[in-house]
């Protein structure tokens, strides 16, 4: 399988000019080859595109793509080709997972990269020589497992810059302490293990303020102004400091839970329909719950176990997970339920976590045990003693 293995490096001045030198070619050769797509009756594909790519150089307009490496033009002609093929796939039905939107015109202030083939790229006494760009010395945080197919020299919104290496890795045998774990995810708790154990996300409220504040200031700065652009990279350094955190944050996670047990059960929430709602989008947002579900999907490919995910109208948090009784919907302000007929005090989440366990397995709750014919009652009101305890914090 293929995995991608990214490092920091500071280049130097004059390796910064070069970069941004083909960071700007590998644009406009994209943004030309879009315009082209759109204004042709059929699509191109790529033999086309780079036979125009080959036109273009012979052009006085143009003539100075000739003065960085053929190869990552190439590679965004090749990028474009699939993004279309991808669009069209899914738009047809043909691609499975969330529907792709057709390729965009790229901007100067987003996100920069250009990708290297094997043959315009070496690896050599610690450095990384790319075609006509020099030696690259990146902080090599781990090693390559293999020899790399392909680099993506990357530029971010904040300034940082990154080298991103395709590897070729093999799967890892690690003997698991337990069978299976349910994971049920929520807002102020991020996990609740059907084990029992609680993981609550790293807060971000504070570094969160300071980006609405900024975004405010950056609203009322004029357009292509230096102070506009400096706030700019203020709010994306914010911002890349909150994802940094909560990437590594969940790959942490998704690696203790992946490593110690051989069955993974999610509950297959439809993130992207949630965060409609106004008022939790943001907070949605910055959980990280599909970046979670996959990284915990891929980690399970990589060291042989077992991910399963169960349908999103599975009641839960309806049934209680020692009997199969099943109580009806409840508020979501209400923490704790007592179960009527066995008479257990169920937390909310845990509960929940243990029936996704248990449907992720194979083992229906309702199903063989107490009240499996019972209909899903009213909602339940915090004023009935007998049937719901007193709410708790999550």
């Amino acid at each position: 399988m293929k995995a991608r293995y990214q490092y920091r490096f500071y280049p130097t001045a004059q390796q910064q000019v070069s970069l941004a030198q083909l960071f700007g070619c590998v644009r406009v050769v994209w943004n030309d080859a879009l315009a082209f797509c759109k204004q042709s009756e059929k699509l191109p594909g790529y033999n086309k595109l780079a036979a125009m790519l080959t036109q273009l150089k012979r052009t006085e307009g143009r003539a100075w793509l000739a003065d960085v490496s053929s190869v990552p033009l190439q590679q965004s002609l090749r990028q474009l080709d699939t993004a279309y093929k991808n669009f069209f796939e899914s738009r047809n039905g043909k691609r499975k997972g969330k529907k792709v939107g057709s390729p965009k015109f790229k901007k100067k202030s987003n996100r920069q990269s250009a990708t290297f083939a094997n043959t315009a790229f070496k690896i050599s006494d610690g450095e990384v020589k790319l075609a006509k760009i020099g030696n690259l010395k990146p902080i090599w945080s781990r090693e390559l497992p293999s020899e790399p197919s392909s680099a993506t020299v990357i530029k971010d919104c904040a300034g940082r810059y990154f080298l991103s290496f395709v590897v070729e890795v093999e799967p890892i045998s690690i003997n698991a302490k337990n069978q299976s774990i349910g994971i049920d995810l929520g807002l102020k708790t991020f996990a609740v293990m059907s084990n029992g154990d609680r993981v609550h996300s790293p807060e971000s409220a504070k570094i969160d303020r300071k980006i609405r504040s900024r975004q405010r200031k950056l609203a009322r700065q004029p357009k292509d102004s230096k102070r506009r652009d400096r706030t700019r990279t203020k709010i994306a350094k914010l911002h890349n400091q909150i994802a940094d955190t909560r990437k590594d944050f969940l790959h942490k996670l998704s690696t203790k839970i992946v490593s110690e047990n051989q069955t993974i059960v999610l509950e297959d929430l439809n993130v992207s329909g949630m965060v409609k709602n106004r008022r939790l989008a943001r907070a949605i947002s910055l959980q990280g719950w599909r970046e979670f579900r996959n990284l915990c999907e891929s980690k399970s490919e990589k060291l042989g176990r077992e991910f399963t995910t169960i349908n999103r109208w599975e009641p839960t948090s309806q049934v209680c997970s020692d009997c199969g009784f099943r109580w009806g919907k409840i508020d979501l302000s209400v923490r704790s339920v007592l179960c009527l007929n066995c008479g257990t005090e169920q937390d909310r989440d845990e509960n929940a976590a243990k029936n996704i366990e248990m449907v992720g397995m194979g083992h229906r709750h309702d199903l063989k045990r107490t009240g499996s014919d019972r209909k899903t009652s009213l909602e339940a009101s915090c004023c009935e003693p007998s049937r719901i305890t007193a709410p708790s914090g999550r």
